[in-house]
């Protein structure tokens, strides 16, 4: 399947920004099962400084903001091939070893309520049993833990989402990361973006979990919808928490308020290229 990605990151700042730097986690993987056709990003009131591939193989675009700047967009679009396997995505790579994603972060890290969760999931976590296991705990969170916009944010602990009941894609990747990696499962968070099936624009990128099967490799796990990442996924970046995989993070000086919008939109690529001819675009 090929996928049409056009995503918009605006910044409105409360006075003029002295000095700021962005880092921005936002071109697609080339992974088993994706390949990208074509990606550009554009800046208003920015420019490039450098890119790089971090530690997890993300390819990372670190921008300044122009002196004096009130408003900074930035425009990523293009086309992705993606294949269905299933949610699989096969070996190992990166430079970290796969013991790392075994170590809790202030973000993953289980309390009370979350070890309580996970002593309800049926089954054995070792063995041939793995799959079986992660499938039963990923079913558990999303009974669990309803989701609901607006009730938490990017600081949310799993253990809190777990004893508030609620949260988003976020924390539901966050409660299944901690949850497997107390079981002595490697478990990473992936950021990316989701086609819809009753939408094209979206006001948010989306977000999952990948665990590490043995003879499988890494697997995803889409909590907050109960599937197995299919050809409507594309996979951005990998962490081990949502501070790792963030589409953009960053720091300024002056003008230090700001208001952040967001819009993406995810189509087939013969719809895009339909929509966009209509429109005379």
């Amino acid at each position: 399947m090929r996928l049409s990605i056009r995503h918009t990151t605006h910044y409105a700042f409360a006075g003029p920004v002295m000095h700021a730097l962005q880092r921005l986690r936002l071109t697609p993987k080339e992974t088993q099962g994706q390949r990208i056709i074509e990606w550009q990003m554009r800046f208003e009131n920015a420019h490039l400084e450098l890119e790089y591939d971090d530690q997890h193989f993300n390819h990372v675009t670190l921008v300044g903001v122009n002196p004096g700047a009130r408003e900074v967009t930035v425009t990523c679009e293009g086309v992705v091939e993606t294949e269905d396997n299933a949610g699989v995505i096969g070996r190992h790579s990166g430079h970290l070893p796969l013991w790392s994603f075994l170590r809790q972060t202030p973000l993953t890290r289980p309390g009370a309520r979350l070890r309580a969760l996970l002593r309800e999931v049926p089954g054995g976590a070792a063995g041939e049993a793995r799959l079986d296991f992660l499938h039963a705990l990923s079913g558990l969170i999303r009974e669990r833990i309803a989701y609901e916009t607006g009730r938490t944010h990017a600081a949310t602990t799993a253990e809190e989402a777990v004893q508030h009941g609620y949260g988003v894609c976020q924390d539901h990747a966050h409660i299944f990361i901690g949850a497997a990696r107390a079981s002595g499962i490697p478990a990473r968070y992936v950021s990316g973006y989701l086609m819809m099936d009753d939408r094209i624009e979206q006001e948010a990128t989306h977000a999952w979990a990948e665990a590490h099967v043995e003879g499988l490799g890494w697997v995803g796990f889409d909590v907050s919808n109960g599937i197995s990442p299919d050809p409507r996924y594309v996979r951005v970046a990998t962490g081990c928490d949502y501070r790792d995989a963030a589409p953009v993070t960053g720091i300024s000086f002056g003008g230090m308020e700001e208001v952040l919008r967001v819009d993406v939109a995810v189509a087939p690529h013969a719809l895009s290229e339909q929509q966009q001819s209509q429109t005379g675009q």
